[in-house]
């Protein structure tokens, strides 16, 4: 069931516009005149190799960073002209916990919580807890929190204000087969009324996973299709040959 908060930026939004993006570094193009459009509801998996861009990308559409060019439009706000507007609706999970390690499980929570003003933060952050298996060490500090454990609460707070778009950037970096079945869960009971964006080295997972696929390779795009359109030895051929190899 869709949030208030997601009925209210319509179903013929798109959930991503991307026109003409480019980030410089220097002289060095990170992306290069990217074009794309998602629908809300897509999962869509990037792909490539380093240095491809990836990460510039992700950041740039989560509004930790700003393009060098181009316009871009996340559930229909401009990113450059309304990004706390933006931030409201995602969340991010990634391979750093963005946590705090000398305050517990439910107090880094409840610190996040109530910046984004929740009504009943105490509740929403026992939820959350449950969800990802972490209630009997809720008074923990992260810092003796394995690394599985870590990554499972910083899902839990990429997910704290029940965000309509959410980013993964490498979510299943180091973890544990527990931590990856929780993840694999978590995504299956939200993924209804939502979209996503995720950063995989994981070919066959990015796919499974997906609804959309992009491949970048030193900023361009090479692929950017539905799943459906694309036979997956052909696409895992063209990646082995093409990005794996560093070829543009």
């Amino acid at each position: 069931m869709k949030s208030e908060k997601q009925k209210a930026i319509g179903s013929d939004a798109l959930a991503l516009e991307v026109k003409g993006l480019t980030k410089l570094f220097g002289t060095r193009k990170a992306l290069d005149n990217l074009d794309l459009e998602l629908p809300q509801g897509a999962f869509l998996s990037i792909f490539g190799p380093n240095g491809a861009g990836k990460t510039t990308l992700l950041s740039i559409l989560s509004t930790l960073a700003r393009p060098t060019r181009g316009s871009i439009s996340v559930l229909g706000f401009d990113i450059n002209e309304h990004p706390d507007e933006v931030r409201e609706h995602i969340g991010l999970i990634s391979h750093r916990s963005m946590l705090y390690p000398d305050l517990t499980a439910e107090e880094n929570l409840l610190f996040i919580a109530r910046l984004y003003g929740l009504t009943n933060p105490q509740a929403r952050v026992a939820e959350l807890l449950d969800a990802v298996e972490l209630s009997l060490r809720r008074h923990d500090t992260v810092r003796t929190f394995s690394r599985g454990m870590t990554q499972r609460l910083s899902i839990a707070r990429a997910l704290i204000c029940d965000p309509e778009l959410i980013f993964l950037d490498e979510p299943y970096s180091g973890l544990d087969p527990h931590a990856v079945d929780i993840l694999d869960g978590l995504i299956a009971r939200i993924r209804d009324g939502r979209s996503f964006i995720m950063v995989s080295h994981d070919l066959q997972k990015g796919f499974d996973l997906s609804s959309h696929v992009l491949m970048l390779a030193k900023g361009r795009k090479l692929v950017f299709s539905r799943k459906e359109d694309l036979d997956f030895t052909d696409f895992a051929e063209q990646y082995r040959s093409t990005v794996g190899m560093g070829v543009a």
